[in-house]
């Protein structure tokens, strides 16, 4: 068949090697000049930023794609795993270290908070058994058709803590502040909140501590160049600085779709790496998928978005490791402004990925390449980024926090807000995450991996099934050719 898929990013890229494998002929299109989506790369001074994910987890998904497309992660990445997983700064001044060695990890719990190492040990065992009933029954199934839902466990179902929230849940397991604000970090990986979210994300936490999480040797933007070099040594055609503006369907089935510059291609299948909102309600026209349809898509709510600090800096701070977080002082206010008010909050908490720390060519000698996270609202009228000073504010508070002197050791800067992952990626309201998961039924009312309205349309990536995260996007590629191979 001839397929055309819409978008480079890592849903795109996975999904081209996988039907090129299985003998189609794949053309991607591109709406930027390079691939990888929002797993980009920015290098500039010397300096070497990954813009994108900085964490990698589930490692087996991707081996299942290179495995079904003849190669391996040890032939294609080198995988490194971290001695101490992240660093965490309290406003108290406490510092607690997750390290990869759970009994070291134990003891930096009796240090800072004795009172719950117990409570942790059994949290973590309850994280193993969400993951247990949601693995195979939800992430790894497409759930299109009473087919995949035969295998469900209505037990298990109940059984995945999707009733109260994250927040209520680690609340009930440990009375320090510490841990507690630590383990309702994890729902930001997908871009929710603990307060809102189910608490069936608590499995996230058991993928990162109990299976590790790794960084890629050169940065984690060599996962979309393997990508990108596996497809093009499986004959997939890319076309950069393609924005397509239309899917053309005729009598329900796809025919092609029509690029911003006119040009028309016919595909006998269109996988859309492009955010699913935008294409249902922009790319699709009305007399195809009805008013209601379209306002149910547009009506998803979006994960939030981020504000993103590329610092390269001529010197190092000791207190710094490959992965920190420099908690807020009340994380319930952080995120009742950024999800209720969305507005940006005034005392962020603040992710720094220092990966010089790792690899020493990511910045010249003595320093340092500092990319830098703040959770933000996906795009409203709340919050206006035409003018921006939130950049300075983050830097102020770092330097607070410990990275004395931070403003006078910058020699490279840039900032990417919410409206830039909008103009460059056209992501839901600009968000980074895909779809939230701020609802106990959000994994039920994502847009699967393949169209019920039209034939031959089908969807990748984060706003789609099973949702955000390198792995999960992987996932919905591999959903994709499950399906294909189903009905096509």
């Amino acid at each position: 068949m001839n397929i055309v898929i819409i978008g480079a990013g890592i849903g795109g890229l996975s999904a081209a090697c996988l039907l090129a494998k299985q003998g189609h002929t794949v053309t991607v299109l591109e709406k930027n000049a390079g691939f990888g989506g929002k797993m980009n790369l920015v290098e500039q001074n010397g300096y070497r930023f990954d813009t994108g994910p900085s964490l990698f987890t589930m490692p087996e998904i991707l081996e299942s794609l290179f495995e079904y497309c003849g190669t391996s992660i040890p032939k294609q990445l080198e995988l490194v795993p971290l001695h101490n997983n992240c660093r965490y700064f309290y406003q108290d001044g406490t510092q607690f270290n997750n390290y990869s060695d759970l009994d070291k990890t134990l003891q930096e719990i009796r240090r800072i908070a004795p009172e719950d190492e117990e409570a942790f040990t059994k949290f973590l065992e309850y994280a193993e058994s969400i993951y247990h009933k949601t693995n195979d029954a939800f992430v790894l199934n497409p759930l299109y058709d009473l087919k995949d839902l035969k295998g469900l466990n209505l037990f298990s179902f109940f059984g995945i803590d999707a009733f109260t929230t994250v927040s209520k849940r680690v609340d009930s397991y440990f009375k320090s502040p510490y841990l507690r604000q630590f383990f309702k970090r994890f729902t930001t990986y997908n871009g929710s909140s603990p307060f809102l979210a189910p608490a069936t994300l608590n499995v996230i936490p058991h993928i990162e501590i109990s299976q590790g999480g790794y960084y890629v040797k050169g940065g984690l933007f060599r996962i979309a160049q393997s990508l990108y070099d596996l497809a093009n040594s499986l004959g997939v055609n890319f076309l950069f600085d393609s924005e397509i503006t239309q899917i053309h369907v005729l009598k329900k089935k796809v025919t092609g779709v029509e690029a911003k510059d006119g040009k028309l291609l016919d595909a006998d299948l269109v996988v859309a790496n492009s955010d699913a909102t935008e294409t249902i309600v922009q790319l699709i026209d009305k007399d195809t998928i009805s008013p209601k349809k379209k306002k149910k898509a547009a009506q998803i709510e979006p994960s939030c978005s981020g504000f993103v600090l590329l610092l390269g800096i001529n010197k190092t701070y000791d207190q710094l490791i490959h992965h920190n977080i420099f908690f807020s002082k009340d994380y319930e206010r952080e995120f009742e402004q950024i999800f209720t008010e969305k507005v940006m909050s005034d005392d962020p908490t603040i992710y720094v990925a220092n990966t010089s720390y790792s690899d020493k060519d990511h910045a010249p000698e003595g320093s340092s390449n500092l990319f830098i996270l703040v959770n933000a609202p996906y795009l409203s009228d709340s919050y206006d980024w035409s003018e921006n000073e939130y950049g300075d504010k983050v830097i102020r508070d770092l330097e607070i926090r410990g990275l004395s002197d931070l403003s006078k050791h910058i020699s490279f800067r840039k900032e990417i807000t919410p409206q830039d992952f909008y103009t460059q990626y056209l992501s839901n309201k600009g968000s980074i995450y895909g779809t939230s998961s701020n609802d106990k039924f959000s994994a039920f009312v994502r847009p699967r991996n393949k169209s019920r309205e039209i034939e031959g349309l089908y969807f990748v990536g984060g706003s789609t099934h099973p949702g955000g995260g390198i792995p999960l996007v992987i996932q919905s590629a591999l959903n994709v050719v499950e399906l294909v191979e189903r009905f096509e």
